[in-house]
């Protein structure tokens, strides 16, 4: 058997002799356990010509070479797998974009080019060139113009109103050149009116701007 001319194995046959419960019992260590172990296999008659193919020692040479022979075979594949990763993540990374350094330094940098970036693909939606510009200058050109024409201004900067409200803020005191107070109130008022019609102008660009966005951030998207 030990030969290997009766049971055929992929590997070689290698006895080995382990400790007896006597020799657990007595606390023989594995050193002397091996020691006695060789010479137990170089001295037996059946065994004398197999006692360098036997014993404990060889056998964890023996897994040793074979584990490493298994080794050298796997490793080609095991590096075409990493590198075939390494490849996937990195299209990955230039997808969704590079992981921002961790100092404060490198951040800013990284975000105010993120912002040109932005800046420059959104011109050119507004310049041509790209879909939507269109869209975003209708809000500028009709939505927001149409909307300051339904403005009250007619009766809020009559005659009527202005002497009513520089009369409320300045009262008659002499004024050199203007009554301040009362021109503020009306600067004021008219601001407040034009308030309404432009956040509506800036939601809209903002819809249209988000709407937008997958093809903007399409353009940036190797930061």
């Amino acid at each position: 058997v030990l030969e290997g001319r009766q049971y055929r194995l992929q590997h070689p046959w290698v006895g080995i002799v382990n400790r007896s419960q006597a020799d657990i019992n007595k606390n023989v260590d594995m050193i002397a356990a091996r020691r006695k172990e060789r010479e137990y296999f170089e001295t037996s008659p059946e065994y004398g010509h197999l006692a360098h193919k036997m014993g404990s020692e060889y056998l964890a040479k023996l897994l040793s070479q074979h584990l490493e022979q298994v080794i050298r075979q796997k490793i080609p594949s095991i590096i075409a797998l990493i590198n075939k990763t390494i490849d996937e993540l990195n299209a990955e990374l230039d997808r969704i974009g590079r992981p921002i350094a961790v100092d404060s330094g490198a951040q800013l940098y990284t975000i105010l080019e993120l912002c040109r970036a932005f800046d420059k693909v959104f011109k050119e939606h507004l310049d041509g060139g790209r879909p939507g510009g269109d869209r975003i200058y209708g809000v500028f050109d009709h939505q927001l113009p149409a909307a300051l024409k339904k403005l009250p201004f007619d009766r809020h900067l009559s005659l009527k109103n202005v002497q009513k409200v520089v009369t409320e803020a300045d009262g008659y005191q002499p004024h050199l050149i203007a009554p301040e107070q009362g021109y503020r109130r009306l600067i004021e008022g008219s601001i407040s009116y034009f308030k309404g019609p432009a956040e509506a102008s800036v939601d809209a660009v903002i819809v249209l701007t988000l709407f937008y966005l997958g093809l903007i951030w399409g353009g940036i998207s190797g930061f």
